[in-house]
């Protein structure tokens, strides 16, 4: 475990370092989640394995500092993160491969966007593109559908008992406040849109998304500008998780040089 001071506080991102060739590979987790549980196969697989990876706890998540003052939009998340990867020297020569998660994939974008530098190539797993209302029933947005103080107060405990033993055993490490505020602004997105941004990226883009969710929205739009969408079958959401194999083939290919 590593870690770098990304706040006029001291306060550290951490993360679990793989040793292996350059150019550094980035994992990056989603929304209440953690990088080493949810990356940690995916990244010592053999199609995948063999390169320097780092497999980074964002602000307020895992193994990372949670801070009460930070404001954990979208912005301020890729901020700290560049101040990371340039600490950790992973963005050196001609940046890092990132390869992102849900929310982890909305930061990413952001990141590539700010810190170009940094970033070589991005591989976007079932990542959030679009802000999405607050509602209920789904996710971050049924976190978001809170003020800051009715989660804080009890609606925690409800979202806990509402996701379930998986998602919360990786949920319950992230400070309430970080993943409350992460959420809303998730929900906010950015603008421009973390779409529009991707579309402007000059970078080898791919997305992958679960072949069960149907046709991605906006799929040709995406794929006119370069980005290459991949329909990954047999999986959820966690496509890392849900089936292994065939995101290890998936990101392999994506991160092959044409």
């Amino acid at each position: 475990m590593r870690s770098a001071a990304v706040t006029s506080g001291g306060d550290r991102i951490r993360w679990a370092e793989l040793p292996g060739a350059e150019p550094a590979r980035v994992y990056l987790h989603g929304l209440g989640s953690t990088s080493p549980a949810y990356f940690a196969a995916s990244a010592t697989h053999p199609l995948l394995a063999g390169r320097r990876s780092l497999l980074v706890d964002l602000l307020g998540h895992g193994h990372s500092d949670r801070p009460e003052e930070f404001s954990y939009t979208l912005e301020a998340h890729a901020d700290a993160l560049a101040q990371a990867l340039d600490a950790a020297g992973a963005g050196a020569a001609d940046g890092a491969e990132v390869i992102a998660h849900s929310m982890g994939g909305a930061v990413a974008i952001v990141l590539a966007a700010r810190h170009p530098r940094l970033v070589s190539r991005l591989v976007l797993v079932d990542a959030n593109l679009d802000p999405a209302p607050p509602v209920p029933t789904a996710g971050s947005s049924r976190i978001a559908s809170y003020t800051e103080e009715e989660f804080l107060a009890g609606g925690w405990a409800e979202v806990r008992d509402r996701v379930g033993a998986h998602w919360w055993s990786t949920m319950r490490l992230a400070g309430r406040t970080a993943l409350h505020r992460t959420a809303v602004h998730l929900a906010a997105g950015t603008t421009p849109t973390m779409r529009e941004l991707l579309l402007e990226l000059k970078i080898p883009r791919t997305y992958l998304v679960p072949a069960e969710d149907g046709p991605l929205a906006g799929a040709e739009e995406l794929e006119a500008a370069g980005v290459a969408v991949v329909s990954v079958p047999d999986c959820g959401h966690n496509i890392m998780l849900d089936n292994p194999e065939a995101f290890a083939r998936a990101a392999a290919a994506a991160l092959t040089p044409a």
